[in-house]
């Protein structure tokens, strides 16, 4: 199948991040391919978006953010879980796009911590662009109906105040049937 390219990466950080849906992710770990449908998205973009991580400006933790589209910007939350992160639209500008479900056949994986782990990912991906030599891509998968394309507010962003929780930024797909 063909490979998402830079390009793809390159525009609106919520168009990326809906378009995502359907599209295959594709780990290659130690020699095994492993991969995913992806169901669920969540867009991060700009300065201004008090629940993205770029909100406080460029700093070392987040200058992969202000990096080319298509980079991986990969963290840990609570101490344990790997988030896996797309960088989207123009370089310098913090935008990015997170992988929070997948289904691998029947099996759906539902959190941004357990996609990781189901793919084998951790920090020696961060900063790295996707791409078959490095192990990780994304291909042009399924088509979606957008009927079964729904939107509701990111998850776990409260803390970003009503107007930045509030923002229906996070796309799934309806049914798991696809």
């Amino acid at each position: 199948m063909k490979m998402l390219g830079r390009k793809f990466f390159e525009r609106d950080t919520i168009l990326v991040a809906r378009e995502l849906l359907g599209k295959k992710i594709v780990r290659v770990y130690r020699g095994k391919r492993i991969e995913g449908i992806i169901m669920e998205t969540e867009a991060y973009r700009g300065l201004d978006d008090k629940a993205s991580h770029a909100s406080r400006g460029k700093t070392e933790r987040t200058s992969i953010m202000f990096d080319h589209a298509g980079t991986i910007y990969v963290y840990l939350i609570y101490g344990m879980y790997y988030c896996l992160n797309i960088v989207t639209e123009k370089k310098e500008y913090p935008a990015a796009v997170l992988i929070r479900g997948i289904k691998a056949g029947e099996r759906e994986i539902n959190g941004p911590g357990r996609v990781c782990k189901f793919l084998k990912i951790d920090k020696k991906l961060n900063e790295k662009s996707l791409s078959r030599k490095n192990g990780i891509w994304i291909e042009e998968g399924i088509k979606i109906s957008q009927k079964k394309i729904k939107k509701a507010p990111r998850i776990g962003v409260d803390y970003a105040g009503r107007h930045w929780a509030g923002k229906l930024w996070r796309f799934y797909i309806k049914s798991a049937r696809v």
